[in-house]
């Protein structure tokens, strides 16, 4: 491994983490196949990104890390929460690590998931063997639609008493998220693709969606199921085990993946990715927790396991099935950090993934 940096995350004394100095060290930036921004965030974003980033070290990948700033933080010193320095090192990279996003969130994830291109959220919620979970037989993987819907943000406040929501969906985009649901259905080897929707009641802007992801399968010649979304998400509470790939527009992608992260232990087990045509962004789907930021005790997993999934959309195959299988190892078998029920640290955690490497 690489000698680490002297000074790892951020000031714990400060709220959401306090910059002092930056956890890439200048070994962590030779030149090399891919670079790789790095994004820590607010709150435990400061200490779960360098944790991921010290698993990377281990594999010794040929990534070039480089540094950038945004946040809650970043925002009260100079104003803006996602830089504009920031935003070139995410557009430039190839591919972008962030770890967390406190009260300006919509600031700064949703302005990277543009910036990357990308169209694909792809959300896996699955339950890990010595958690407790609710539904221990979930593992399915959600892929959601990035950039239409009601979070084209286009809103309107007519008068005092009245605003609207206008939902925005295209053939294309539609067609766009089909295709890839399929393709990663088919590589990673699940049988079962669901697509939900709600086009009996908005006929047109679902109907459009249902409409071209199903002309997607057809071309295929993919099978393929559909469900409305409000019955599938009893469905997914009452029987998780008969889906594996769930294609979704946008906010029933967002809803609907924070239902299963109930079922397999909660949100911060669960890594995501946003996919666009030449970049992507890799995030945690936990927030910064600001009530435990600072003491060195959160649970590294989801964003090591978005790093996981960085690897496999690098085409690192290899390494991702390594870091995966440790850590759904270190989850079995210990230790576990206090959200789990144990007492170690997130270095301790680390250090323990590092080591079934």
């Amino acid at each position: 491994m690489r000698e680490r940096a002297a000074t790892i995350g951020r000031d714990p004394d400060a709220e959401n983490g306090g910059s002092t100095s930056s956890f890439l060290s200048p070994a962590r930036t030779r030149g090399m196949s891919h670079q790789i921004a790095v994004i820590p965030g607010d709150g435990i974003g400061q200490e779960v990104t360098p944790a991921a980033i010290d698993v990377l070290d281990a594999l010794e990948v040929d990534f070039e890390f480089r540094e950038g700033e945004a946040g809650d933080r970043v925002a009260e010193e100079t104003g803006d929460p996602l830089p504009e320095a920031t935003i070139e090192l995410a557009r430039e990279s190839d591919a972008t690590l962030f770890g967390a996003a406190g009260e300006r969130a919509a600031d700064i994830i949703l302005p990277l998931r543009e910036v990357v291109g990308s169209y694909a959220n792809v959300r896996p919620a699955k339950a890990y063997p010595g958690l407790e979970a609710v539904k221990p037989e979930t593992d399915l993987v959600f892929i959601r639609e990035n950039t239409q819907g009601v979070y084209a943000q286009i809103e309107s406040q007519l008068t005092d008493d009245l605003a609207t929501l206008t939902r925005v969906v295209t053939r294309e985009a539609s067609r766009k998220i089909a295709e890839y649901g399929f393709e990663y259905a088919e590589e990673h080897g699940y049988d079962n693709v669901t697509i939900a929707h709600k086009a009996n009641v908005m006929q047109e802007t679902d109907g459009l969606f249902l409409e071209a992801a199903e002309a997607v399968a057809e071309e295929r010649g993919a099978d393929y199921d559909t469900e409305l979304m409000d019955a599938l998400a009893m469905k997914l509470v009452m029987y998780p085990e008969d889906y594996d790939v769930i294609i979704t527009p946008n906010l029933a992608g967002d809803v609907l993946s924070d239902l299963a992260a109930g079922l397999v232990g909660g949100l911060g087990l669960l890594p995501s990715a946003n996919v666009g045509d030449d970049n992507a962004l890799f995030e945690p789907v936990h927030g910064s927790a600001p009530d435990i930021a600072g003491q060195g005790v959160a649970n590294p997993s989801a964003m090591i396991l978005s790093a996981a999934m960085m690897l496999d959309h690098l085409d690192y195959d290899d390494e991702a099935t390594r870091v995966t299988d440790a850590v759904e190892t270190v989850l079995a078998e210990g230790p576990h950090t206090p959200d789990l029920g144990g007492d170690a640290s997130t270095e301790a955690f680390t250090a323990a993934v590092i080591e079934q490497l």
